[in-house]
């Protein structure tokens, strides 16, 4: 499946537009807009090189990804080649893992568009708006793979044009050169008035890290997605060489443009959000309400994704027998429905202990899964060590894609990882501290991974030989 489109029941529905915006839009989260505040107040400008830092760490792992995935384009993505590379063990454990992840994620995205929503039409309870955002999205996903794409194309082409023009505007204004708005305060200045760059010293570098990591995650959503196109491995190389730019400039030109139109320390970037009291600080009349329907466009779009992208992983998994095979049977339109009806039935009990029990299961259940993202780039870059041997081994040609200094890249790559997680620990602050969330994630991960070489033991070889594939061949999952 070099360029044939997928198989095994997925169908090739998304085009080239859908892809690029998917890769564009996956990269920014409503973590960048509703976060961001907290982490200036941390680092001041210094969260730009948190940003930085981040931003490197996600471009070496997406390349190490885009290299397995234009190799062997997969619906499983990384637990397809983790499975491969590793051992059943791991792809069962980091595909279920991602699973979890997604399907606490789609609880929080569908309470945080709720609270936007009741604030619109106080009629309908809060309740009511995470239920009708979750049935529209799913409906939606159920409908067909290019029914995902088209909405995914507008959720994200409006993010895409709201920090486009946040950017430009922002910059005008810094430079003075803005006509009628208030932009006294705007000046690169701000970026070393206040207490210098760095006003908390170096080490608010590495907790402004910790604050802002999980805003990026989603980038390798378009790995997943690439499996249902036309053209698998030119959707992954594409998306794979343009990474660098698009965090470039979503993530560090809209923070730069914040920090320097506003002193880090102003009231109103935590009383109202960065973003928000940005907007104010340049006399744009209802800057907040522009925010909220950004917010809540950010918001779909990751739920959107987050639906599409565990359907998509459940669906892989029971193709490889790590899951009920319901999960891998496709309706006409290649839309694997038990996947998504599981996927959404977990996030809809995961909303309901949201709202009732918000401080005991469901902070179990983000603390548990807050970790997850980690655990997946460290799976790609162990899983592209062993990976690249077997590609170059079997089928070269395939290696459109390479990791840059391989393999010590991908072992420095490796080690910052181990590192940043390594630091949670020393976050002892809070009922979501960093201690608390690696601790709670590594207990989850243990648990399933115990499932994973118990099942791999009980199993025996007769699964592994029922997965094998020829060499020169590749399949979807």
């Amino acid at each position: 499946m070099t360029g044939n489109g997928p198989q095994d029941g997925l169908q090739a529905g998304l085009k080239n537009r859908h892809l690029s915006m998917i890769a564009i839009g996956g990269v920014i989260g409503a973590g960048l807009f509703v976060g961001s505040s907290t982490g200036i107040a941390t680092a001041g400008p210094g969260i730009l090189l948190s940003y930085a830092l981040v931003g490197t760490l996600v471009v070496l792992v997406m390349r190490m990804l885009g290299e397995m995935s234009a190799a062997n384009p997969a619906s499983g993505s990384f637990s397809a080649h983790a499975d491969r590379a590793l051992g059943r063990w791991a792809g069962f454990s980091i595909g279920w893992l991602y699973w979890f992840f997604w399907v606490v994620v789609l609880a929080v995205e569908a309470t945080a568009g709720a609270k936007i929503l009741e604030g619109w039409i106080p009629a309908v309870p809060q309740w009511g708006w995470a239920l009708i955002v979750m049935v529209v999205l799913t409906a939606t996903n159920l409908v067909s793979v290019g029914s995902y794409g088209e909405f995914e194309f507008w959720f994200a082409g409006i993010k895409v044009v709201a920090i486009g023009a946040f950017i430009v505007v922002g910059l005008l204004a810094v430079l003075g050169v803005l006509p009628g708005v208030d932009d006294d305060k705007a000046s690169f200045s701000n970026l070393t008035g206040q207490g210098g760059f760095l006003p908390h010293g170096p080490g608010a570098v590495l907790t402004g890290v910790l604050l802002v990591v999980f805003s990026f995650m989603g980038s390798e959503i378009a790995t997943l997605a690439a499996g249902e196109s036309e053209d698998p491995q030119r959707a992954v190389t594409k998306s794979t060489n343009s990474i660098i730019w698009r965090i470039g400039v979503f993530y560090l030109g809209s923070i730069l443009i914040v920090v320097s139109l506003l002193p880090w320390n102003d009231p109103s970037i935590k009383e109202k959000g960065s973003y928000v009291a940005a907007l104010d600080s340049l006399g744009i009349a209802h800057a907040g309400q522009i925010m909220n329907v950004i917010v809540l466009t950010s918001v779909l779009s990751c739920l959107n994704s987050g639906l599409y992208t565990a359907s998509r992983m459940a669906f892989s998994l029971g193709q490889r027998g790590d899951a009920p095979k319901a999960f891998a049977r496709t309706t006409a339109r290649g839309v694997p429905m038990a996947a998504i009806v599981a996927s959404v039935l977990f996030g809809f009990v995961a909303v309901f202990f949201n709202y009732k029990f918000p401080d005991s299961v469901f902070l179990f259940l983000v603390n548990s899964s807050g970790a997850v993202a980690l655990f997946v780039w460290l799976v790609i870059c162990f899983s592209q060590l062993r990976m690249r041997k077997i590609i170059q081994a079997e089928a070269p040609e395939k290696l459109v894609v390479k990791m840059w200094l391989y393999p010590y890249l991908t072992w420095a790559t490796a080690g910052l990882i181990v590192f940043v997680l390594g630091y949670m620990l020393t976050d002892t602050e809070g009922e979501s501290s960093g201690r608390t969330t690696v601790l709670l994630s590594l207990l989850v991960a243990a648990v399933v991974v115990v499932v994973a070489v118990v099942k791999q033991k009980v199993t025996g070889g007769r699964m592994a030989e029922a997965v094998a594939e020829p060499a020169d061949k590749v399949s979807v999952g």
